[in-house]
């Protein structure tokens, strides 16, 4: 099947198990070669729906479902696989240009898929480095902010998830460079994950991989520790 549509054996395999949407003409090709007869179109339709993901996003969540550790920095919102659906709704709703509400709605749905990382088993390793501005902006009101607040507090209980707050006293750190991501990969591969406005890509070469996680190794040192986050995090949803 990959010779005939142009992905390797893995690729064909995690759109197999619906770890990765499959892009292009791949549905059609497959349907053709497996003499189908639009079966494959209308399953295919079922389980990815039309998301209206961008290609490099669908790449980077295919390789978060499966991570065996990942670590986050954000430095403008709280992180997609953090989000609730008020706030998550809220970020849509300020998308420019804007979005349909039909959009909005599939792709408010994707976003809270992304917590089956919290569930899953093997239990990943994960973490976070949040700026403290990323806990103040009210994104959908002071309730929604709260809300969120208080989901990451429950978050950050679970044993195999730190969560830590970059407080505005720091003067400077790491992490001045922008948001990143870095990941160990089911196979056990570092990778290191970058998005902007316009697009995305992954770091997977030296030196610049090692780095990206010699940096976060670094903020997550200046940031403050989990009970500390924990303590800050509650003060400001408190005084909302």
């Amino acid at each position: 099947m990959g010779k005939h549509v142009g992905y390797s054996k893995s690729q064909v395999a995690m759109v197999e198990r619906g770890e990765r949407s499959p892009k292009g003409t791949l549905v059609e090709i497959a349907d053709e070669v497996l003499g189908a007869r639009g079966a494959l179109l209308v399953l295919a339709e079922k389980e990815f729906g039309k998301g209206g993901l961008r290609p490099w996003t669908e790449d980077y969540l295919a390789e978060e479902r499966r991570a065996a550790a990942l670590h986050v920095y954000q430095n403008h919102v709280i992180p997609g696989s953090l989000q609730t659906e008020a706030y998550a709704r809220a970020i849509y709703s300020c998308h420019v240009p804007a979005l349909e509400d039909d959009e909005i709605d599939r792709r408010v749905t994707a976003r809270l898929e992304r917590q089956q990382l919290f569930q899953r088993k093997p239990k990943p390793m994960v973490s976070y480095v949040l700026e403290e501005s990323t806990l103040t902006r009210p994104l959908g009101g002071p309730g929604a902010l709260k809300e969120q607040l208080h989901h990451i507090l429950g978050i950050g209980q679970l044993r195999h998830v730190e969560i830590q707050v970059m407080p505005h006293s720091r003067q400077a750190h790491a992490g001045l460079n922008g948001a990143m991501i870095v990941l160990e990969t089911a196979e056990h591969r570092q990778l290191a994950y970058v998005e902007g406005p316009s697009g995305g890509y992954f770091v997977s070469e030296q030196p610049d991989l090692g780095e990206l996680f010699a940096r976060y190794g670094i903020l997550r040192a200046q940031a403050l520790n989990p009970d500390e986050s924990a303590k800050l995090i509650y003060e400001v949803a408190e005084g909302l």
